[in-house]
């Protein structure tokens, strides 16, 4: 099993002590949520909570992603950097590209591109990008960007995104490219996980609701002619310490990923990695 925190932190010094710490206990990888502009009231529901509401108020001091770990990858030579999760079609395709292979290069191939499809209709609306057809641009735009991650004359036409004609350097460090690694738990989402991600990105608020977002995603593999399984990643919402028994349940479900929660204070999150690496991680 290999585990996760989270980067919430935004000051740098905060940021270098959790990155290092994370990486001196053997945590495999860091994780940092995102958001470009959050409104101050909202009527888009928040799908990850019963009432609909974010678990975080709209002054939150999100860095862009890529941007803070480019930094995290200047201070550390291990731990893999990873997006939890990018809205891919909020943004222009090709920047996004491009920010995510020098982000490869820079970090010496330890980039782990976590996408989503947006969920946020107010934060479209404020930089002026469609809403409703972000799942098909979405698709667009990540087979637009596979397209000048491995080609050397990079080709693709789409309904909503095009390129030919251009080169496109540098190439990520990774081949044939950074893991792509899809959120969500509705059914869309776990479909389009199958359809076009190398992993699934999933919270749980308990290991049955794991079993069941995993059974799902299995059947859409299955539908769909998949050869190789999607890496599984869970965020475990129990409530509670996560525990080993836990881990061996999410494990025994194909998790190969798990990822533990660290509050923004940095002293808080430095010892809850600490005691979780003591009880969990060295008993496993």
């Amino acid at each position: 099993m290999k585990f996760g925190t989270f980067l919430f932190q935004t000051q740098p010094a905060s940021i270098a002590a959790i990155a290092r710490k994370a990486e001196e206990l053997g945590f495999e990888s860091l994780w940092i949520p995102e958001h470009i502009i959050l409104p101050v009231k909202y009527r888009s529901p928040y799908p990850y909570a019963k009432d609909g509401r974010m678990p975080a108020p709209p002054d939150v001091p999100l860095h862009d992603p890529l941007l803070a770990l480019a930094y995290v990858a200047g201070i550390t030579t291990r731990i893999k950097l990873a997006t939890g999760v990018y809205v891919v079609p909020i943004r222009n395709a090709i920047t996004t590209a491009k920010a995510v292979a020098s982000l490869d290069v820079l970090s010496g191939g330890r980039f782990i591109f976590g996408v989503g499809i947006g969920w946020l209709e107010e934060e479209f609306e404020a930089v002026g990008m469609s809403f409703k057809d972000r799942a098909l641009r979405t698709r667009e735009y990540l087979e637009l960007m596979k397209s000048l991650w491995t080609q050397d004359d990079p080709a693709y036409r789409g309904k909503t995104v095009g390129i030919e004609g251009f080169k496109f350097m540098p190439k990520p460090v990774q081949k044939p490219h950074p893991p792509v690694v899809f959120g969500g738990n509705t059914e869309p989402s776990l479909k389009r996980a199958a359809r076009l991600g190398d992993g699934w990105y999933g919270i749980a608020a308990s290991i049955d609701a794991a079993r069941g977002d995993i059974a799902r995603l299995r059947e859409h593999e299955r539908a769909l002619g998949r050869k190789l399984p999607l890496e599984l990643t869970v965020s475990p919402r129990l409530g509670s310490a996560l525990t080993t028994d836990h881990v061996k349940q999410l494990a025994d479900l194909g998790v190969e990923r798990v990822l533990i929660g660290a509050g923004p204070a940095t002293r808080d999150a430095i010892e809850g990695m600490e005691k979780f690496a003591a009880e969990v991680m060295m008993k496993l």
